[in-house]
């Protein structure tokens, strides 16, 4: 982690652009989850399952993305925790119920696998593409980032486990891709855990510097 300074530099989301943008790309998450949640149900495929539950996810983690702007660094840093926990309790929602499905799932459609994926891999990397500037802000704007960076992959993934079950005639490759989502919302959570963990450090270590955890002001206050 970068020291005090080096992190008073970082964008905390403070653009009337970027509030712009995270709006764009929560109607994008929100709209796929919808599409997914049914395409994962027609499809019966497990992979297309936890996609859907990605997408919900963004949805909620950017609202407290926009929540948070504007707040305290302590603020910002805790609601990052807090999608970190999300992510990692997501992880062990998609990990738990794909070992649970493992024996009674049948064969998923591959090709609706395929073109759902598809349409979620294009909504991932607009978003990608409309937040690539913001990747290295605080805690809090790098989490939307690691979020829409890892959905982009995982779409990908869901696209060759579709390719890989039409080949192979077997549920595998679609389990396998749910299994392999599941680490990635691991990863990005510790990630995004420990980013935030060092920012409420810095808070407890500046408590002689109060205003580096001060809520920010909108006017300067009046002189005396």
């Amino acid at each position: 982690m970068a020291g005090c300074c080096d992190d008073d530099l970082k964008f905390e989301g403070l653009s009337r652009r970027y509030r712009t943008i995270l709006w764009i790309v929560i109607a994008i998450n929100a709209t796929m989850f919808l599409i997914e949640t049914g395409a994962s149900v027609a499809a019966n495929s497990m992979a297309l399952r936890a996609d859907a539950l990605d997408f919900l996810g963004d949805t909620l983690t950017y609202g407290i993305t926009l929540l948070a702007i504007g707040h305290s660094l302590r603020w910002r840093a805790s609601a990052a925790m807090l999608k970190g926990v999300t992510l990692m309790l997501m992880g062990i929602w998609v990990l738990g119920s794909t070992l649970y499905r493992v024996l009674v799932l049948g064969l998923p459609n591959e090709l609706m696998m395929g073109s759902v994926a598809m349409l979620a891999f294009a909504a991932n990397m607009t978003s990608v593409l409309l937040l690539v500037r913001y990747r290295d802000g605080d805690a809090n704007v790098r989490s939307v980032w690691l979020c829409s960076r890892n959905d982009a992959i995982g779409n990908l993934a869901v696209m060759l486990a579709a390719v890989a079950v039409y080949y192979t005639q077997s549920k595998w490759p679609d389990l396998l891709v749910a299994f392999l989502m599941a680490a990635l919302f691991f990863y990005s959570s510790f990630h995004i855990i420990q980013r935030a963990r060092g920012e409420l450090r810095q808070c407890a270590a500046a408590a002689a510097e109060p205003a580096v955890c001060a809520e920010i002001e909108l006017e300067p206050p009046a002189r005396r």
